[in-house]
């Protein structure tokens, strides 16, 4: 991560916590768990509004869109 003080922020949330266990269990953790946990009161409607994207009322499946951002994410060299 290029932000080491978010990174070894302390769990303030269940991002937090779900970023330490993965961590345990030498899961490589995404960045962006790291953000939401770091100003959780501040990143609440930006996960909220990731979940209404992949799993609200949409013509494609949950798994259509999960396909499509892990293929955007491999393309752009990002981990998904």
């Amino acid at each position: 991560m290029h932000l080491h003080e978010i990174e070894a922020h302390d769990p303030q949330s269940d991002w937090g916590e779900r970023a330490a266990a993965m961590r345990a269990a030498a899961i490589p953790v995404s960045e962006i768990l790291h953000l939401f946990n770091y100003k959780p009161h501040w990143t609440k409607h930006l996960a909220q509004f990731a979940q209404q994207v992949m799993r609200g009322e949409s013509p494609l499946s949950p798994g259509e869109r999960e396909l499509i951002a892990a293929f955007t994410s491999r393309r752009r060299n990002c981990v998904f």
